[in-house]
């Protein structure tokens, strides 16, 4: 049984060292309301689950106050997990957490279907386009605009990549 356990533990340690296989960490993306994350504490399956982060962007685990984690990236969201088990339920926790789904986007304007939709993995505004039923007849196809979170919206083009979250705009063309 200790073998077991041990073996267990070497595997756990030496996964969390691979990469993620969604690339959002890499590439320092931030968690926000509407992400769903697995958050596995090792040698403990009931403080382990799959969690929402809420619209207030925290998310309850069992046994901690709410973790405040909008705005920061799955290895930050690890780090404070484990600081707030440390601090008073268990002396060393191992912590992974890895994103399981994605906030939706969301697109409005000459589009057959506006609307939100599930975001998927290098997804371009002319996939966002498609997914929402293609352009309309009077679609500006070249008028199309992408807002971040609190940022101003921005031209974008069929090959831009969007991102969680993201508010994409078709404009209407007067001729």
């Amino acid at each position: 049984m200790r073998l077991i356990v041990s073996l267990l533990a070497f595997l756990f340690i030496a996964t969390s060292a691979l990469p993620r296989t969604a690339s959002a960490d890499s590439e320092g993306y931030k968690l926000g309301p509407g992400d769903k994350i697995r958050v596995t504490v090792f040698g403990e399956p009931y403080l382990s689950g799959e969690f929402n982060v809420n619209a207030n962007g925290t998310v309850s685990l069992p046994l901690i106050e709410p973790v405040p984690v909008a705005g920061i990236t799955l290895s930050e969201t690890e780090g404070l997990i484990k600081q707030k088990l440390a601090a008073g339920f268990m002396e060393d926790p191992k912590v992974s957490v890895d994103i399981l789904s994605y906030r939706p986007f969301f697109i409005m304007g000459e589009v057959s279907n506006p609307g939100s939709f599930p975001y998927m993995a290098d997804m371009t505004v002319l996939h966002a386009v498609a997914v929402a039923g293609g352009f309309t007849p009077r679609a500006a196809k070249k008028k199309i605009f992408i807002q971040r979170g609190t940022q101003s919206a921005i031209p974008a083009q069929n090959n831009t990549v969007v991102q969680p979250g993201d508010i994409i705009t078709v404009e209407e063309r007067f001729f």
